[in-house]
């Protein structure tokens, strides 16, 4: 009884996973060491864009994973990215609002862990094929800043392409 039940529920997860999950995402996030984001702690992550892919336009988000014990309602962020090919960087600071007065958390939450995904490009390009790395740093006043659980890059095709 205990076997049939089981496949079931794998055949169901499965299914559920593949309808629900769009296909031209990519994500990728970094667990913060303690729960406590030092701003020398620059997680990088790369990813690889080929040429068929220069054509389309993408959405791309900061992802930020904080439990509710965090301290402030927005972080600061650099967010650098090199290109395929390029020895030079481009930075760039973001101001992610993470919570406000009136609402709370604005992400979502379970029990006291917050995710938060905000859009930093809207319609992008990538001009180049090959491979891209962003950085991430944490800039705010506080360091090491306390309470934050992940931080990741979200890059999505923008639909009805």
């Amino acid at each position: 009884m205990k076997k049939p039940f089981l496949f079931f529920l794998v055949a169901c997860t499965l299914q559920w996973t593949a309808c629900s999950l769009p296909s031209d995402v990519f994500e990728k996030n970094v667990v913060i060491p303690g729960q406590q984001w030092e701003s020398s702690f620059q997680p990088r992550i790369d990813f690889s864009i080929k040429d068929s892919d220069t054509a389309f336009l993408y959405n791309i988000s900061i992802v930020l994973r904080h439990t509710d014990a965090y301290a402030f309602n927005n972080i600061w962020i650099r967010g650098t990215i090199r290109e395929p090919g390029d020895t030079t960087t481009r930075s760039e600071r973001y101001d992610l609002p993470l919570a406000d007065n009136e609402k709370g958390w604005l992400g979502q939450g379970m029990d006291d862990i917050y995710e938060q995904r905000v859009q930093i490009q809207h319609q992008t390009k990538f001009k180049k094929a090959g491979n891209y790395s962003f950085t991430l740093q944490q800039v705010m006043r506080e360091d090491p800043l306390q309470h934050v659980l992940n931080v990741g890059v979200r890059i999505e095709k923008v639909p009805g392409q």
